[in-house]
């Protein structure tokens, strides 16, 4: 098998020697500075080529290299011209770099280094702008990609073709630094991360500066991810930018440009009561890779057990008034019944049962086929459809599966979930954004169940519906909306609006945004006041957001697989180059000009080794090279492409599903043995559909209790399902407050159900119940 992972340094020398990174956060915007040394120890001018993954709404703003004392400052040209000077630069013996996003995804970069000589080094500069996105407990998350996830081919479709080298983690030639620097109007709480950081150090009294860096000895197997927390995180700001002097007035970068920040507040009577209807359809990955651990610091538990949990979670929680269906997918898919079915405890259990025999054994991470199966179920009348997308890999046709999420916006929302290290920002967010939806990264040592409940309490919200953005301006001045509209708002959670402001006004005069919105009939909105003067010392980085928003929204516009759309194509471009950031159709090119002398001897390419990504669990992942012949044995399903880390090279790699049928008995995988079930999630599964929970041995079981010591307290006249559920409800708040956003939604269930009985005696249940259970729970704080 022509196979090229484990190569050492010595077998391929590499030009890579050293990364620094440095993070700028400015309230919830972030500026990243990547600087990379290259050197070739080679005797031939080599060509390096590495493939990156970059957050999936960066806006790349800069490009340059240094070599020796010489420094090259990228320009933004189209694609085909870029790629066209970067070829004729080398074939004439001139030093060249061209940095493009890739044509299958927008969250992709490759970069190629060209033409390098004998002994030289050479400094790459790469600088991007990023939004963070808010995280359930009000985090704004950073993530530096380490690790990109095997991206998974469609059938007919054309993959990258890099020859791969790969190193253990610990033989990697190059190092790693990474510092950053946070400010913001409101004081910083706290910076968390999942990798080891020195400690914080505030830059002045009021705690509104702060810079941390990445303590040593980082292993390179897993991303770095900051979680920064304000104080009063959820207040609503505006910041106006000025124009670039440079640039001509009435232009995007010559005129100034405002970001909105706008965290909308419902009504409370609203928000005390959740829907009792909808259509539940949850969309499952079953790739090999959701066989590995869901993270680095429990190497036990693996993704597809956590979303066998959260599933179970889920399905416990839904409204006996609504629908639902299970759908999982791999190369192939499946769904639990041919079409979604009214939730009953025969439904919910014949569910649960095929949940429970859920495993990582369906190969790729083919997601488009089992979206085009659920979009063409027809509606459920009165029943709002609510899709949940769970999935730990990457594809590449995404912008295919988002323009078809984008199609079918009108019919439902979508909620998606990243899991583990490496899922596509750009496919995770943009299935959420297009779906009306809301995104979310479970990575890190994060569980993936109070995430997972947040967004189905989302679901549960009304329909945010005739959303209008209104602008009041002084006289003269016109408001231009960069962003695409705001199709969904949940309680809580920012909008932001980017926008260019045209004509003359004094600076001490004030402009107002206002979002008007109808939610379950009652009229609302929410407003920002701000100054018409422009903020100090931001740079270009509105701008820059802004250009990267207006450019996105209409690359939306050219359907995949379509004739690209010349005018549209024309005007991207347009922007692209003016304001200086990345696109699908434009690229970064830099040629060394003022090198008098030309290259000789054959060029060499050369590809960054990356490091091996260390498995344990029963699945094995291997790496090889694209054109490796297939191995008895082994079920191939699918080839596909995995870089580790930052700034590494494309690797091909073929994720194996070993099913039953593809192993010989001398190579049958050893499950691992299972773990004891968690009690809360064993408590949980006994629950009904209604929301009740039967008085038998598994209960008094769950409950740490005989049979005999749960029956003996109950009251003669009570129930014994009443009884049953007063002493779930107990344990929960008794002993798992800290895990109450998992289990409140079943709890409010239940504490219906226990309404509608008119069960009697309810306050002597609760006094016995506390007394069993060694607990001293208030019968109002239990909602009884």
């Amino acid at each position: 098998m022509n196979c090229c992972g484990l190569l050492t340094p010595e077998k391929e020398p590499v030009p890579l020697k050293s990364i620094e990174v440095e993070l700028e956060v400015r309230d919830h915007v972030a500026t990243v500075v990547s600087t990379l040394l290259y050197e070739n120890k080679e005797d031939k001018p080599i060509e390096a080529v590495f493939v990156f993954p970059l957050p999936g709404d960066a806006a790349v703003c800069h490009f340059s290299a240094v070599i020796g004392q010489t420094q090259i400052v990228a320009e933004v040209k189209e694609k085909q011209q870029a790629r066209e000077e970067y070829d004729d630069a080398l074939s004439s013996g001139q030093q060249a770099f061209l940095l493009e996003e890739s044509d299958q995804s927008p969250d992709i970069f490759s970069l190629s280094v060209g033409s390098l000589p004998p002994g030289e080094s050479a400094s790459i500069r790469l600088e991007y702008v990023t939004e963070l996105a808010v995280q359930a407990d009000d985090g704004l998350r950073f993530c530096l990609p380490a690790v990109l996830n095997p991206r998974y081919q469609p059938q007919g479709s054309e993959g990258a073709s890099v020859q791969v080298t790969s190193v253990p983690a610990s033989l990697v030639p190059y190092s790693l630094s990474f510092s950053a620097r946070v400010s913001s109007p409101r004081p910083i709480s706290k910076v968390e991360s999942s990798t080891s950081l020195d400690p914080l150090q505030y830059l002045n009294a009021e705690k509104t500066q702060a810079t941390v860096k990445l303590a040593a000895g980082h292993k390179f197997d897993r991303d770095v991810e900051l979680l920064i927390y304000y104080t009063d995180a959820h207040q609503p700001t505006a910041v106006l930018e000025a124009g670039q002097a440079s640039a001509k007035p009435g232009t995007l970068m010559g005129d100034p440009v405002v970001m909105v920040s706008l965290y909308p507040e419902f009504p409370q009577a609203v928000m005390s009561s959740v829907a009792s209807c909808g259509e539940f359809i949850f969309l499952l990955d079953r790739s090999g890779s959701m066989d590995f651990p869901l993270n680095n610091s429990n190497q036990q538990e693996t993704r597809i057990a956590s979303a066998r949990d959260t599933l179970l979670l889920l399905l416990k929680s839904l409204p006996m008034s609504c629908y639902f269906n299970i759908y999982s997918f791999g190369s192939t898919y499946e769904h639990i019944f041919p079409k979604s079915v009214e939730y009953s405890e025969k439904t919910m259990e014949e569910a649960l049962k095929k949940v429970e025999k859920m495993t990582a054994d369906l190969g790729g991470t083919e997601i488009l086929r089992p979206l085009k199966d659920i979009y063409s179920q027809p509606c459920i009348p009165n029943q709002p459809r609510q899709l949940f997308v769970f999935t730990d890999g990457e594809v590449g046709n995404t912008k295919e599966i988002l323009q078809l999420v984008m199609r079918n916006s009108s019919s439902h929302r979508c909620f998606s979930f990243g899991i583990g290290e490496g899922a596509s920002t750009a496919l995770i967010n943009g299935l959420a954004k297009n779906g009306g939806g809301h995104a979310q990264f479970i990575s890190g040592a994060d569980r993936m169940q109070p995430k997972v409940m947040q967004s189905l309490r989302f679901s549960l919200q009304p329909a945010v519906v005739d959303i209008s953005v209104m602008w009041d301006l002084p006289k003269g001045v016109s408001a231009t909306v960069l962003s695409p509209p705001i199709t969904a708002i949940f309680q809580g959670q920012r909008s932001l609006v980017y926008a260019q402001l045209t004509g003359q006004s004094s600076e001490a005069a004030e402009g107002c945004v206002k979002v008007k919105y109808n939610l379950a009939g009652h009229p609302s909105q929410s407003q920002v006041n701000f100054s018409l003067k422009p903020a100090e010392d931001t740079g270009l980085t509105v701008h820059r957001l802004g250009a990267r928003s207006l450019i996105r929204s209409l690359e939306v516009e050219q359907k995949d697989g379509e004739k690209v759309d010349e005018g549209l194509r024309k005007k991207v471009v347009e922007l692209s180059v003016q304001s200086g950031v990345s696109s699908a159709y434009t690229a970064f090119i830099a040629v060394n000009k003022s090198n008098k002398e030309t290259i000789q001897g054959p060029l060499v390419r050369r590809n960054v080794p990356a490091p091996t990504y260390t498995l344990h669990s029963g699945r094995m992942m291997m790496y090889c090279a694209m054109s490796a012949p297939a191995v008895p044995g082994f079920q191939f399903s699918s080839l596909k492409a995995f870089a580790v880390p930052q700034y590494d090279t494309l690797m091909a790699v073929t994720d194996m599903a070993f099913s039953s049928d593809s192993f010989s008995e001398e190579t049958e995988a050893v499950v691992p043995e299972q773990p004891p079930r968690d009690p809360l999630l064993q408590l949980v599964s006994l629950q009904k559909a209604s929301g009740c929970w039967l008085l038998d041995a598994a209960l008094a079981a769950a409950l740490g209790k005989t049979s005999e010591e749960v029956e003996k307290p109950k009251p003669a006249s009570v129930n014994q399902e009443v009884w049953a559920t007063i002493l779930a409800l107990i344990w929960l708040h008794g002993f798992k407050t800290d895990a109450k956003e998992e289990w409140e939604l079943l709890a409010m269930k239940a504490v219906s159900w226990i309404h509608a009985q008119n069960a009697p005696l309810v306050t002597e249940c609760v006094e016995a119940g506390n007394t069993l259970l060694g607990c001293s729970v208030q019968k109002d704080s239990l909602g009884l």
